[in-house]
C-alpha cells in the first residue's frame, strides 16, 4: 500500500490501537494475526485494512473500530467464538468484511443482533433485530452505548470516532491528520497542543502559537494525560 492509499484510511500500530482502545496490543494482533491455543489454530478475524508488504500488523480506522466493537461484546459476556462467528454470518448478510464496526449491530450479552429496518406494504418502516444465531427476526430495542461517540454515514459506515466522548472535542476522523486524535475544531493533533503547553510558556502562549482556543489547550492536555495513564495502567 502507497502512501498516497493511506490518505483517508489511518494508520495504527497495535500498541497505538491498544492505548485508544484499553485493549491490550497483543490480544489485537492475535486477532489480526491469527494464533494458536493448545495446538488448534485460528485464523484471522479479518484481514486489516493497512498493508505495507512486510510481516508488520497495522490497523486503519475501520479495523479501529472493528476491534472495538468485538472487544465491547466480549467484554458483556459474549464469548470469542461467538464473536466470530457473527462477523462470518453478517459477512453475508450485508456483504461488508467489517461488518462488525457498521451501526447495525446490537447485544444484549449473550447473543448478537443484526439491525435491519424495513418496510412493509402499505409504506409503514419497522425495525427488528435478526439474531444471528437463532437466524430468526425478534423485535428489540437494545442500543449499544459505544456507538453513541461514532459518527455514521449514510451507508452506516463510520467516519469519526470521538474517543473520550464529545465533551472534550477531540476526534478521530481518518481524513483528517491520517487518523491522530485532533482538537475537532482546529485539527491539531492533541499530542501537539499538550506538548506545546508544556515546553512552549503554558496554555496560553500555546493557544496563541496555534490559533486555538485555550480551552482546546485544556482538553488536549486532559485528553494526552488520560492516553498516558492508560500506559502506565
Amino acid at each position: 500500500m502507497s502512501n498516497d492509499q493511506l490518505i483517508g484510511v489511518g494508520l495504527y500500530t497495535p500498541a497505538e490501537a491498544g492505548k485508544l482502545l484499553r485493549i491490550a496490543p497483543a490480544k489485537i494482533s492475535r486477532w489480526l494475526r491469527g494464533h494458536y491455543i493448545k495446538g488448534k489454530y485460528y485464523p484471522p478475524l479479518w484481514t486489516p485494512e493497512i498493508s505495507l508488504g512486510d510481516d508488520r500488523i497495522f490497523l486503519g480506522f475501520r479495523d479501529l473500530m472493528e476491534v472495538r466493537v468485538a472487544d465491547a461484546f466480549i467484554q458483556v459476556g459474549v464469548s470469542a467464538i461467538r464473536v466470530r462467528a457473527a462477523i462470518e454470518v453478517a459477512r453475508d448478510i450485508i456483504g461488508r468484511d467489517r461488518p462488525l464496526s457498521t451501526n447495525r449491530f446490537r447485544t444484549d450479552g449473550r447473543e448478537i443482533f443484526l439491525h435491519i429496518v424495513e418496510e412493509d406494504d402499505d409504506g409503514e418502516r419497522r425495525e427488528l433485530l435478526l439474531n444471528l444465531f437463532r437466524k430468526q427476526f425478534e423485535f428489540n430495542t437494545i442500543l449499544d452505548p459505544i456507538l453513541k461517540t461514532v459518527d455514521f454515514g449514510s451507508d452506516g459506515n463510520p467516519l469519526a470516532w470521538w474517543p473520550a466522548g464529545r465533551r472534550l472535542n477531540v476526534v478521530i476522523d481518518p481524513a483528517r491528520s491520517f487518523g491522530q486524535p485532533i482538537d475537532a475544531s482546529s485539527s491539531v493533533p492533541t499530542a501537539v497542543l499538550a506538548a506545546a503547553a508544556k515546553h512552549d510558556g503554558g496554555i496560553r502562549n500555546a493557544a496563541l502559537a496555534y490559533d486555538v482556543s485555550e480551552t482546546a489547550i485544556k482538553n488536549a492536555i486532559e485528553f494526552e494525560t488520560m492516553m498516558e495513564q492508560r500506559l502506565a495502567a
